[in-house]
């Protein structure tokens, strides 16, 4: 779509709306001449003391329309005036394609990845649920349905946020391999098949960081909360790698441990998961581990390059249950190629059995780089995808579980969200706190996004580690800058 800017030049807010509303169109950076064969937009921006003025005018299949949206200019910052502007201008393209269309995407006019950090800062702000329930219906557009979900969850990023101080963190160990490579997928993790020989020096690697890191933490004063591992796929290190791990978290970070309530390690695959694996995370004091089978369904697993069967997904959840962990969470994606509607539901149904306590619902999110996208492999429409999320919202509802995180992604399909459900008591913390940006993230391996919050200041600063492991291991110089400004950012 041809893109002419007048007046200002939002193009993140303009670009961000285009992907969520006409996710088949690209952005094209040049004069537009208004000819109804192609598809354009002319945004402009006028103000003065008082007020904004933004109008879009949106052409798109022939048809042609004109949207305006006036807002008071009440910032007293050039931030706050440039978060108007841009909501201005988001409204406005947001009406004409809704006039052009008369289409209601679920999230309305949201584009982020947090819709529901909108509710918490309404609540710590001191305004009342059905008052921030309806700026999401009546300011975003957002439909009734999703405003009720984000409701919940923004509600639930508030309670937690009550419980944590100013020098509390969460810290996240990253193992990015994995048996084989799913279809869906496009993080930086490596096949163990193509990749063996990295493994050790990466479990080297990264307990000399962890243990540099724990010892910074101590000497900071800094408190952990709640550790995720994660990957990739964790339980591909073999027993004794993840005891070298776990005991290097553990010997690190000491007396700065003492109100951590929470330690998750993802078992994921279930071809990775045996008796000795998980006695040695029930050893080091887990508290919860996540089997993520993603569908049930034979034909699907397959389809998605899983080697396991649904026979041994059950076996893995027998072995953890046997092993007494007191919480274990289960994912789904809706939206995998070869599913359908009655195929997702019969998944639900048997996780729903093993009686976990949580549930992780994901929508399927095609990802550059995925083998979904790079093959042309087929998948459920966003019709197929919004019937599936909308028997497990019910289905879960029944069991007695309830929505406690949520987030969107980019290109996912139909516009829709991934959902955390789970039954009282079984919330995963880690996943609020970083879903809701509520304290700092320290984060150990490669790929690791270290994240910097102060939230009574609105301040995040993010640094990142060597994304693959073998530049992770010959890099140790990026990891130790990182942990000296995560010091300094505590110093202030």
């Amino acid at each position: 779509m041809k893109l002419e800017f007048r007046g200002h030049d939002e193009r993140y807010t303009v670009e961000q709306s285009l992907l969520n509303l006409f996710p088949g169109e690209l952005p094209v950076y040049e004069p537009v001449r208004p000819v109804r064969e192609e598809s354009w937009a002319i945004v402009t921006w006028r103000e003065d003391e008082e007020r904004g003025h933004a109008c879009v005018e949106l052409c798109w299949q022939g048809k042609a329309v004109s949207s305006g949206m006036e807002v008071p200019l009440e910032g007293r910052t050039p931030y706050e005036r440039k978060g108007q502007r841009r909501y201005a201008i988001g409204a406005a393209f947001f009406r004409a394609y809704q006039m052009l269309t008369g289409g209601q995407p679920p999230w309305g006019m949201l584009t982020g990845v947090r819709p529901d950090k909108l509710v918490t800062e309404a609540l710590t702000a001191g305004r009342t649920p059905g008052a921030a329930r309806e700026l999401l219906e009546k300011i975003y557009y957002v439909t009734p349905r999703r405003a009720a979900l984000a409701l919940e969850t923004g509600t639930a990023a508030f309670e937690a946020a009550k419980g944590l101080g100013p020098r509390d963190i969460a810290v996240y160990i990253g193992i990015p391999f994995c048996p084989t490579r799913c279809a869906y997928c496009s993080f930086v993790s490596q096949s163990v098949e193509k990749s063996f020989s990295l493994v050790d020096p990466y479990v080297d690697a990264l307990a000399a960081e962890i243990e540099a890191g724990g010892r910074m933490a101590r000497e900071t004063g800094l408190n952990v909360r709640a550790m995720y591992m994660g990957g990739g796929t964790p339980t591909t290190l073999t027993a004794p790698q993840l005891d070298r791990v776990l005991t290097a978290f553990e010997t690190a970070f000491g007396p700065a441990l003492d109100a951590c309530g929470e330690i998750t390690v993802e078992a994921g695959r279930p071809d990775t998961i045996t008796a000795e694996k998980l006695a040695v995370l029930k050893a080091h004091g887990v508290h919860r581990i996540s089997v993520n089978p993603q569908t049930m369904e034979e034909s699907v697993l397959r389809a998605i390059g899983r080697r396991h069967s649904p026979g041994d997904i059950e076996e893995a959840m027998e072995l953890a249950a046997r092993c007494g962990f007191p919480h274990v969470n289960m994912d789904l994606i809706a939206g995998l190629p070869e599913d359908t509607a009655e195929g997702f539901r019969r998944s639900l149904e048997r996780c729903l059995a093993f009686g976990t306590d949580n549930v992780t619902v994901h929508t399927l999110a095609l990802k550059k780089g995925s083998r979904i996208l790079l093959e042309g492999l087929a998948i459920p429409g966003p019709e197929a995808v919004g019937e599936m999320l909308d028997c497990a919202e019910p289905a879960l509802r029944e069991a007695g579980y309830a929505p406690y995180y949520l987030y969107r992604q980019k290109y996912m399909s139909g516009s829709f969200e991934n959902i955390g459900w789970t039954r009282p008591g079984g919330e995963c913390l880690y996943n609020i706190y970083i879903m809701s940006e509520l304290c700092s993230i320290l984060s150990f391996g490669a790929g690791g996004s270290t994240k910097m919050v102060d939230p009574a200041r609105r301040l995040i600063q993010r640094r990142f580690n060597p994304k693959f492991p073998k530049e992770y291991t010959e890099r140790p110089d990026k990891p130790r800058s990182n942990q000296a400004d995560f010091a300094a950012f505590y110093a202030r």
